[in-house]
């Protein structure tokens, strides 16, 4: 029975799918309504591109895209008398990018590791391959990419192999993922396009996974199964196994070579070639017009002997990349698309592939599964996109992207299953950086062989919160959830001059890289600035026992004192080093006298993650690292380990001067 009717008001339906596929040579348009345990197809319709606004299924002319779906949609409308708002969609699989990588990340401490961790560890995993791919290809480091999928090979806790991270203890965290991603112009374009004619994408998904969707229903994905669905510019491949689909890919031959080896063989247009093409199995003889304007026929075997080469080309890179995909041979191969049905082309896939024959198949049979019509002929394997599109949005195979929000916006999702703020993020353009931050680069110079530090901006942190709540990376994501996301603010790079480490004077003889230096210069981290100043003659003063501190080279702290004569002297040169253990009066130089005197205010540090604030000394001092010994919790009478200490994520030593929010860490390891 035809239960349009129930469809004919002014608006579709909640329940109904409209989809579209935007192809290469073609835009499919379908209408579903959900019966029961299958999807009621009521309306399809096509439409030709007039030019060629898509290369490999990629969207090159958003107008002449809007321009043709605009038809296909007006003519669907006027069929079921209804007006058309949302539409569901996919995106080719042309541009998708895969990247293998092993990524580490180390805590400050071993610790027990949680859910958001192990978060963190997979989101930066997913940076790094995104990283890796964008420098192989001379990408500029600004493009963002979509994150489509990942998979977590195996971890790595403190450099031995685990299967599950959460709950166990341990410093050095590794993981081997494989990531896909899609640029973001291929998800821009395709949205930019469908907001020109007035739709809304509800849902997206990508052409491969929509197709084995209709090719390869559920119930038969236990067997290790391979789906090639051959369009016009591209030939996207998926494989599934154990009831899941494993990997995607695409090979670079599609039905345009079949195409242009026409062409090049009769001298015909695009056109005229695709005609012949479509008809050599209807007829055992072809007529047409070539482009000098000579009527030609032609036998259809010589049609197959001049598009041989071109077929074979096609045939072994389907089959390479099915074997590449599926990492050996599947157990069946559905083939799909308008570029399936090319006469020869199934026994090529045999032919190169080595399976039985029985074993590879037109796509079509299956359709009837978890869709049917009473006017369409459903088993056409031109429509396993299409229909692909319409059965994973009716039976929430892919999320529907509306009913998540991020930022106010529907959220892109491109795939099934459950979701964790973290997989929401990074399908929609976020990376690590974005979620963590990054701290400005310290610049670290050499002053008489001691090493200097300035320190980079701290990063502002980001800011994450699930339905007004605050949230974590790793909290799940349900249906109508939405999130709120502002990016971590990085931190500005340190900065600084000679004369922040020095004053230039006559006073002293100042170099940098071993080069006299006479003026203010700007500092690169590892500059070696060593200064030797000339002390001038001074009045006699009382002798006086000083004592003194000195952090020696093995790591062992040196305690003694030293009489230092206040005698006039003259013509000597002492190096800084010397004079750290003079007093005021013995030298050290007025500005340095200036800095003690000044009041110290409280500051706060963050000591293993928790702040502590610190008030100022009784005798205006600064506080140091080991001032922080007391309170690290640590029982330095009974130490089973070698304790670390940390300043702002570099090695610190004890008489290391802190500052208001430095982060300390002090640990056994």
């Amino acid at each position: 029975m035809d239960n349009r009717n129930s469809i004919l008001t002014d608006t579709l339906p909640d329940q109904a799918i409209f989809a579209l596929d935007i192809g290469t040579r073609s835009i499919i348009g379908m209408v579903g309504m959900p019966d029961g345990e299958r999807i009621h197809i009521v309306a399809i319709e096509r439409a030709e591109h007039t030019k060629r606004a898509m290369i490999d299924g990629q969207i090159e002319d958003i107008d002449q895209v809007a321009r043709i779906a605009g038809q296909v949609k007006e003519r669907l409308e006027k069929k079921l008398g209804c007006r058309l708002n949302k539409v569901c969609v996919a995106a080719a699989g042309r541009a998708l990018r895969t990247e293998s990588v092993t990524f580490e990340m180390e805590l400050s401490r071993a610790q027990k590791i949680d859910a958001e961790s192990v978060s963190r560890l997979e989101a930066g995993a997913i940076s790094e391959a995104e990283k890796i791919f964008m420098s192989r290809e001379g990408k500029d480091s600004d493009r963002q990419f979509y994150l489509v999928g990942y998979t977590v090979s195996r971890y790595y806790l403190d450099n031995y192999m685990i299967s599950n991270l959460v709950d166990h203890h341990g410093r050095v965290l590794k993981a081997d993922i494989i990531a896909t991603f899609l640029p973001t112009e291929v998800v821009e374009s395709l949205y930019s396009a469908m907001h020109k004619i007035n739709l809304e994408v509800a849902s997206l998904t990508l052409e491969p996974i929509a197709a084995i969707n209709a090719a390869i229903p559920q119930n038969i994905r236990l067997l290790n199964l391979a789906m090639v669905d051959i369009g016009a510019g591209t030939s996207d491949i998926a494989v599934c196994r154990d009831g899941s689909v494993t990997g995607y890919t695409m090979a670079i031959l599609a039905g345009d070579e079949i195409t242009e080896s026409i062409m090049k063989e009769y001298l015909v247009d695009f056109d005229t070639a695709e005609k012949i093409k479509a008809e050599i199995d209807e007829a055992e003889e072809l007529h047409f017009t070539d482009i000098l304007g000579f009527e030609q026929t032609i036998t259809r075997e010589s049609i197959f002997e001049s598009i041989k080469e071109a077929s074979s080309r096609l045939c072994e890179e389907i089959s390479a990349k099915i074997m590449e995909i599926n990492g050996g041979m599947p157990s069946a191969v559905f083939l799909a698309g308008g570029g399936s049905r090319l006469a020869g082309l199934k026994e090529g896939i045999v032919e190169h592939l080595k399976i039985d024959p029985k074993r590879v198949a037109i796509a079509g049979n299956n359709f009837k599964i978890n869709a049917y019509s009473e006017e369409y002929d459903l088993e056409n394997p031109e429509y396993a996109t299409p229909l692909g599109i319409v059965i994973s949005a009716g039976f929430n195979i892919v999320n529907d992207s509306y009913r998540i929000t991020l930022n106010d916006r529907p959220a892109k999702i491109f795939r099934n299953g459950s979701f964790t703020v973290m997989d929401v993020l990074m399908m929609n353009g976020y990376n690590y950086q974005d979620m963590i931050g990054r701290s400005g680069q310290n610049l670290v110079v050499s002053v008489n062989g001691k090493r200097t530090v300035f320190y980079g901006e701290k990063a502002e942190p980001s800011v994450l919160k699930l339905n007004g709540e605050e949230a974590q990376l790793s909290d799940p994501v349900n249906a109508e959830d939405w999130i709120v996301f502002i990016p971590a603010r990085h931190g500005k790079t340190a900065s600084a001059k000679l004369s922040d480490v020095t004053s230039l004077d006559s006073n002293k003889k100042v170099t940098v890289n071993g080069e006299p230096v006479k003026t203010d210069v700007v500092l690169k981290s590892g500059d070696r600035i060593e200064i030797e100043e000339f002390v001038k003659e001074a009045d006699t003063v009382e002798k006086e026992e000083k004592t003194f501190s000195e952090d020696r080279n093995d790591g062992r702290s040196v305690t003694g004192s030293v009489n230092v004569a206040h005698t006039p002297v003259s013509g000597i040169r002492l190096a800084p080093a010397e004079m750290g253990s003079m007093n005021i009066a013995s030298g050290v130089p007025q500005e340095e006298v200036k800095k003690v005197q000044e009041v110290r205010g409280e500051i706060t540090v963050f000591l293993n993650d928790i702040p502590l604030v610190l008030p100022p000394k009784p005798d205006n001092q600064p506080y140091y690292l080991m001032d922080m010994l007391e309170y690290s919790g640590l029982d330095f009478k009974n130490l089973t380990r070698q304790v670390m200490l940390e300043v702002n994520e570099e090695s610190g030593y004890f008489q290391q001067e802190l500052h208001n929010r430095d982060r300390v860490k002090i640990y056994q390891v």
